[in-house]
């Protein structure tokens, strides 16, 4: 059972950060300037997260060039220009920060003539370069469905490739923004696959919008059928009073629920919780362990 939109219930209550290693990834990050997702976003996991060392770096600016609905990153029609010495920066945070697995993700940067694509597989290599021990995943955008685009990033190397289909199909729209598209994020996580078989595929769905159990279940087997071998669900918090409704408190056993099913349909890993966001410490740290199994 959902619980009405009142007021927060308890399982979402969380510590206020404050470990001395949170505040170094922070001053850390502030000297190089660059952004993080975990703050952009405003995750109410970044005590856990950058406490345990772990952090999601955001390249290609603060600002986006599309206007999802639930998302609290600025928007606007052209950003400033990339900035041609972030992906040696982040390599080298990477490094000086000795982390194990490391996510980067970004903004949409439709107004850059391939997405952003170079600019990320820059990353990747940079990241191999000065800590080849870390393990990468990228959390990219669809690149509008350019598919060279999205081989100049695949042919880059990362262990993980993510993609996030955001929410059921029935609420693509008005969650996300209309250049973006349900179809077409699957046809992303689909033709990782065809690129290149080895390279694992994470995807994440927000739920709490007004999507039934059925329709998560049918998100979940869609991911599946395009390959898809990680999945995070978590819920939605309204970030602000201008950002989308929140329509229910999803309760913990139906995240448990959502778990267990996803498991049996095949994927490899389910982070599920109320808590759990695409990026997430405790699924990053089973995937890498994945990883070394695999490559035992």
């Amino acid at each position: 059972m959902a619980r009405s939109a009142n007021a927060k219930p308890p399982w979402l209550k969380v510590r206020l950060p404050g470990s001395p290693r949170y505040h170094d990834i922070k001053k850390r990050a502030r000297q190089l300037r660059l952004a993080t997702v975990c703050e952009e976003a405003r995750c109410p996991n970044i005590g856990e997260c950058w406490g345990g060392g772990t952090a999601t770096f955001m390249v290609m600016g603060d600002t986006c060039t599309r206007g999802c609905r639930f998302c609290s990153v600025k928007t606007a029609k052209n950003p400033a220009a990339l900035d041609p010495e972030e992906p040696r920066n982040v390599a080298m945070a990477i490094q000086e920060m000795d982390l194990d697995y490391v996510v980067i993700t970004s903004v949409d940067r439709d107004d850059v003539d391939d997405g952003g694509a170079s600019h990320f597989a820059a990353c990747i290599r940079q990241t191999k370069l000065h800590a080849p021990k870390t393990k990468i995943e990228v959390l990219i955008p669809d690149f509008a469905g350019h598919i060279g685009h999205l081989l100049t990033v695949v042919e880059a190397g990362a262990e993980v490739v993510a993609h996030n289909v955001e929410t059921v199909e029935r609420l693509t729209y008005p969650v996300r923004d209309r250049k973006a598209g349900y179809r077409q994020s699957l046809d992303v996580l689909g033709n990782i696959k065809i690129i290149d078989p080895d390279t694992m595929t994470k995807s994440s769905i927000m739920v709490g919008l007004g999507e039934s159990p059925d329709e998560v279940l049918t998100t979940m087997q869609h991911l599946r059928d395009v390959g898809c071998d990680f999945l995070t669900i978590g819920q939605y918090l309204k970030p602000t009073k201008k950002h989308l409704d929140l329509v229910e408190y999803v309760r913990p056993e139906q995240f448990a629920a959502y778990e267990e099913q996803g498991l049996q349909m095949g994927f490899k890993y389910v982070a599920s919780g109320p808590l759990v966001r695409s990026s997430y410490k405790a699924g990053e740290f089973f995937i890498s362990k994945y990883l070394d199994r695999q490559t035992a």
